[in-house]
């Protein structure tokens, strides 16, 4: 006869049926356990061996990828940039983190099942129920908001990807063409509001912003194109912004163009500036808003009462000097207005904008508000930059972010818009290149002050009157100037 328990011991507590039940609850919980460190190892230990074996052959692949992932990431960290822009890969891994969201999930049941939960009294049955059902939902959840994530990574790249042909840095430094305006049905590049050339260098990510006036007349197109063959002695039928509505009414010209007016516009923008364009990028300017809202809104130092409105509408109201963060609806505005000032000091105010986002919108921002971030740039960019450069680029944009950016605005009085000495303006655009890349002096990069008598108009971008420039159109620090 064995001996009876102290009155205060543990098994007396339980009667045998009891221990029996807690033992079955332990092992139920045990399997989920197991499952969730271990995917397939239940299976094997207490159920249909091939199927934990396969489980854990999955399991140990994804280890060993995870891994090597790792070490690549050490050794060539720019692998996964390239990665996160190929529609193929993404794909791929958007089926893989579903299939693995429907297996895992698939294996806590069969887990669940493998408890026999019909055997657990009724609060070890709900109980077991709740673990596994927070286990099972968790990690899949987790693993179907990682693909839904890859899905709109796709997508956004699908959207923005452009047709052109990848193309090589010229002279080191790859060039940009900036152009914005409002869109609507079939007005894509219809008398662009401002055109800025980034001149980009391939190494280090140095940028120079370089502003055309949308004013400026008879200038002449890059040789060898179609529109130097119409216009020989410059282009003297509108303005600059007009190219490309000239080129839209004569698309006959471009047969083999799906953009005759932004063909145009770089024809013309080669032919003043001296530089060769690699790619173009629209912006529409009520997309931008979108963007500017989905990062959170952007920090601007406004200069002076900055109205809302106008452009052909009543002005409804105005932004208030001061350095504020403002939403996009008042960034726009802040980059578009024309009332009480000029185009230029417009030009002005759009650099300190551009400046604002590179420096404003840093990697933690990206990806918190990445959705919201994906779905106004797809919308708001139409461009011809393939998929496979959007890796290059961000990489340069990353670079560029710990660079001063230098700007530079054909702009009076150092060009007269309506006869422009186009040697002069290559000049002044080789000048500023140089200086961004350390080859030429800084020397007179900074606003002059005005003389005595001379009239301090603040433009709301940057300080300074027309006769005496504004700071951010010419500067070697962007930053600063603004």
């Amino acid at each position: 006869m064995p001996p009876a328990p102290s009155p205060g011991s543990q098994a007396s507590r339980f009667t045998p049926g009891e221990r029996a039940a807690r033992v079955r609850f332990r092992r139920a919980v045990a399997l989920m356990l197991m499952t969730l460190v271990l995917p397939g190892s239940a299976q094997l230990v207490a159920g249909n061996r091939k199927v934990g074996r396969v489980a854990l052959r999955i399991w140990a692949v994804l280890l060993l990828s995870v891994l090597t992932a790792a070490v690549v990431a050490l050794v060539r960290p720019t692998t996964y940039l390239d990665l996160a822009f190929d529609p193929a890969a993404l794909l791929l891994l958007r089926l893989l983190l579903t299939g693995l969201a429907i297996g895992w999930a698939y294996l806590f049941v069969d887990a669940w099942r493998l408890g026999q939960p019909l055997t657990l009294n009724m609060a070890h049955r709900r109980a077991a129920i709740g673990v596994n059902g927070v286990l099972c939902f968790s990690i899949a959840a987790t693993l179907l908001f990682g693909a839904h994530m890859v899905g709109v990574q796709r997508d956004f790249v699908l959207a923005m990807s452009g047709d052109g042909q990848a193309t090589s840095a010229h002279d080191g430094r790859y060039n940009v063409l900036l152009l914005g305006g409002d869109s609507g049905a079939g007005r894509w590049g219809l008398r662009p509001d401002s055109m800025t050339v980034a001149s980009i260098d391939e190494d280090t990510g140095r940028t120079v912003l370089i502003s055309l006036p949308r004013n400026m007349k008879n200038f002449p197109f890059v040789k060898g194109s179609v529109m130097r063959e119409q216009f020989p002695d410059g282009f003297d039928a509108d303005y600059l912004n007009g190219v490309s509505t000239w080129a839209g009414d004569n698309t006959e010209l471009f047969p083999d163009s799906d953009n005759p007016g932004v063909d145009a516009t770089i024809m013309a923008i080669e032919g003043i500036t001296g530089l060769k364009i690699n790619y173009w990028a629209m912006v529409n300017l009520r997309g931008f808003s979108d963007l500017v809202d989905a990062v959170g809104g952007v920090t601007l130092n406004v200069r002076q009462p900055i109205p809302v409105g106008g452009l052909g509408s009543d002005v409804t109201g105005y932004i208030k000097p001061g350095v504020r963060k403002l939403d996009g609806h008042d960034t726009l505005w802040f980059a578009r207005a024309r009332d009480d000032s000029d185009d230029y000091s417009r030009m002005a105010r759009q650099k300190c904008v551009m400046g604002a986002m590179l420096q404003q919108i840093s990697p933690q921002t990206a990806v918190r508000n990445f959705a919201d971030i994906a779905d106004a740039s797809s919308a708001m960019v139409s461009t011809n930059i393939p998929s496979g450069e959007f890796s290059r680029f961000v990489q340069l944009a990353m670079k560029a972010r710990s660079q001063k950016v230098s700007t530079l605005s054909l702009v009076p009085p150092m060009i007269n818009t309506a006869d422009p000495d186009i040697k002069l303006i290559r000049h002044k655009v080789a000048q500023a290149v140089d200086r961004a890349e350390g080859t030429a002096s800084a020397g007179g990069s900074k606003a002059k002050k005005p003389k005595q008598g001379q009239s301090e108009t603040i433009t709301g971008g940057s300080l300074g009157s027309l006769s005496t420039g504004y700071a951010a159109n010419s500067a070697d620090d962007l930053g600063s100037a603004c």
